[in-house]
C-alpha cells in the first residue's frame, strides 16, 4: 500500500486495493489511480457541465443547431442539419439525452448535446 495514496473522495488515508481499483474503506469510494488524468471528464459531468459537439459549454436559454439528420424514434420524421433549436433546457436525461427543446414542426423532444452545435 503507498502511503501517499488518498481517496479522492473523502481524502481518507486507510485505502486498499483490490485487484486494479483502490477501495476507501470509510466512504466505498473505488477508484484507478492509473486513470486520474482521465477523471477531469468525469468532474464535469457531475458538475452537470453540457458541452456541445465541438466542445462549447451550452447552458439553458442557448440557441442550437442541430448539425447531422436525426430520426424520431417511433414516427418517420425526421429532424434535418442545420434546424436551429431555440431557448434549450438542460435535464438530467435518460441514455444521454440532456437537452429538452421544442422543434417546430416537431413538437417537444430531448436530444443528446453531441449531436448539437452552439449557435
Amino acid at each position: 500500500m503507498s502511503d501517499a495514496l488518498k481517496c479522492p473522495a473523502c481524502n481518507s488515508e486507510h485505502v486498499y486495493q483490490d485487484g486494479s481499483l483502490w477501495v476507501c474503506p470509510e466512504c466505498a469510494h473505488e477508484w484507478n489511480p492509473d486513470l486520474a488524468a482521465g477523471t477531469a471528464g468525469e468532474a464535469e459531468a457531475e458538475a452537470g457541465v453540457v458541452r456541445d459537439a465541438y466542445g462549447n459549454i451550452l447552458a439553458d436559454g442557448d440557441a442550437v443547431t442541430v448539425i447531422k439528420d436525426l430520426k424520431v424514434k417511433g414516427s418517420s420524421l425526421v429532424v434535418k442539419g442545420g434546424t436551429k433549436v431555440k431557448g434549450i433546457r438542460l435535464v438530467d436525461g435518460v441514455d444521454g439525452h440532456n437537452i429538452a427543446c421544442k422543434i417546430d414542426g416537431i413538437g417537444a423532444m430531448n436530444l443528446k448535446s453531441e449531436f448539437v452545435k452552439k449557435a
